[in-house]
């Protein structure tokens, strides 16, 4: 961690909240910020951070974009859809701001990371005030300072950095449970992902500097953390004397008051035994695995170079099912992967109907200029469409019969929040991360309630508190 940049930034708070501070006095009211995130929950733990700046730098948060003062776009680039949204969103606000020229734009996160979207924005998009990617966020106050200073667009992207400075303000959406950084980066390269290029090489966090955010966290009320990565598999392989995930869960295991912790994501290609040994004899981390196929093809998985085979993906989740029988194993599976046939499809439906995972996030693949898979011979979008549809079928069945075994047991729930649609119920999470609905108030929030599993909805339940 980085002291002096850390009090640079804390100086950079006062100055801007002094400029911002007097714009509220002439307006009569606190000037509004609204923070909108696209993407992973790495971008909703950034979005945290920038919440909790903008508001030590005199801002009122608001979740009203269209009567915010500044609105601030923290984007995704996964997939081109993400990019179109922002696009929309943007051309909204340009109407917007004709009316209001005293609005502030400002865009960040994945998407900031490619040059194209930079040229794009300033020819296209020139009203935008403030343009930061995804190595520099830590910088925030210091760019609003710039932003409300300055005539011109603020652009500061930085290709990469070794900079990691986390001791700043955040606010969290939930006080019960918060997203932890450990790592950033990703080293994989996937023929089809964008995110080497925009979140740039791994780098992970020193233990003792994570162990000591997740115990000030729970002395704050947090009884739940999301240890985030985008492998967090490769966790500690970069220090001098690497640590493994795995010996960083049994330390963070030991914090007094921790109740439970969850981790993502993890890469099929370097799941240890060691982790897995670990999470079976824990009593805090959960009993959830997020463990991306993307194909059970090994011609495509060759092409994506993913690393594995179908064979040992598929021993792989049936060694964790054996050492961890009460494990729910979510995946993510692309389909439409440049060059795929309708028997590569099959292989994937086959591993699909091996493993029994719990849920899939199945996606059709999205082109990403800059990634090697681009520049592959596409795949029809109707042939695509079909083996999309039976994909999807066939999660919905075995998924569907996987959780319905549930019935009847009696579980822990984290509740999360009160439920908008059925009157008089909340909703939580367990273990397994599947979501349960149950009769009971907003005093239950943030507290761990056992319930009996009574009926099953697809991917969740309902349920009733027990004594």
């Amino acid at each position: 961690m980085n002291e002096a940049e850390t009090r640079l930034q804390y100086e950079y708070m006062q100055k801007t909240k002094e400029l911002v501070d007097q714009k509220s006095e002439q307006t009569g009211r606190r000037l509004l910020a609204c923070v909108t995130t696209f993407g992973c929950q790495m971008n909703a733990k950034d979005s945290e951070k920038l919440a909790g700046i903008l508001e030590k730098c005199g801002y009122e948060l608001t979740e009203e974009e269209d009567k915010a003062d500044f609105v601030i776009f923290n984007t995704c680039t996964i997939r081109d859809n993400a990019n179109q949204k922002v696009y929309g969103r943007l051309g909204l606000l340009h109407h917007r701001k004709k009316g209001y020229p005293e609005l502030k734009i400002a865009l960040c996160g994945c998407m900031m990371q490619e040059m194209s979207v930079i040229e794009k924005i300033r020819k296209s998009y020139s009203f935008v005030d403030l343009i930061f990617g995804t190595h520099n966020i830590y910088k925030f106050a210091e760019l609003l300072y710039r932003m409300h200073t300055e005539k011109d667009m603020v652009i500061d992207i930085w290709e990469g950095s070794n900079e990691i400075v986390e001791d700043l303000p955040a606010l969290r959406k939930y006080p019960f449970k918060c997203g932890v950084n450990i790592m950033f980066g990703c080293n994989n390269f996937c023929t089809f992902c964008i995110v080497p290029y925009v979140r740039g090489r791994e780098k992970s966090r020193e233990p003792r500097e994570i162990v000591r955010e997740i115990e000030k966290l729970v002395e704050d009320g947090v009884v739940e953390v999301m240890l985030l990565g985008q492998n967090v598999n490769s966790y500690g392989k970069n220090f001098e004397e690497p640590i493994s995930f795995a010996k960083l869960l049994e330390r963070i295991e030991e914090i007094e008051g921790l109740e439970r912790i969850r981790f993502m994501t993890s890469h099929p290609k370097d799941l240890s035994d060691e982790l897995i040994e670990v999470m079976a004899k824990s009593k805090k981390i959960c009993r959830h695995l997020h463990l991306p196929l993307q194909s059970g093809s090994d011609r495509i998985l060759k092409a994506m170079n993913r690393r594995y085979t179908k064979k040992s993906f598929t021993d792989l989740a049936l060694k964790i099912r054996k050492a961890i029988p009460d494990i729910a194993i979510t995946t993510d599976i692309i389909v439409g992967f440049p060059g795929e046939t309708k028997e590569d499809v099959d292989d994937t439906i086959d591993v699909i109907k091996q493993c029994a995972f719990d849920n899939a996030f199945t996606f059709i693949y999205s082109k990403r200029t800059g990634t090697p898979a681009a520049k592959m011979e596409q795949c029809d979008s109707e042939f695509v469409k079909e083996q999309f549809d039976r994909v999807l079928t066939c999660v919905q069945e075995t998924a569907g019969k996987r959780v319905g075994k549930l019935t009847g047991m009696v579980d822990e729930v984290l509740v999360e929040e009160v439920n908008e649609k059925e009157k008089g119920f909340v909703t939580g999470r367990l273990s397994n991360n599947v979501m349960v609905h149950f009769p009971g108030d907003e005093s239950m929030i943030g507290r761990i309630v056992k319930v009996k599993l009574t009926e099953a909805k697809g991917f969740y339940y309902f349920a009733e508190a027990v004594q």
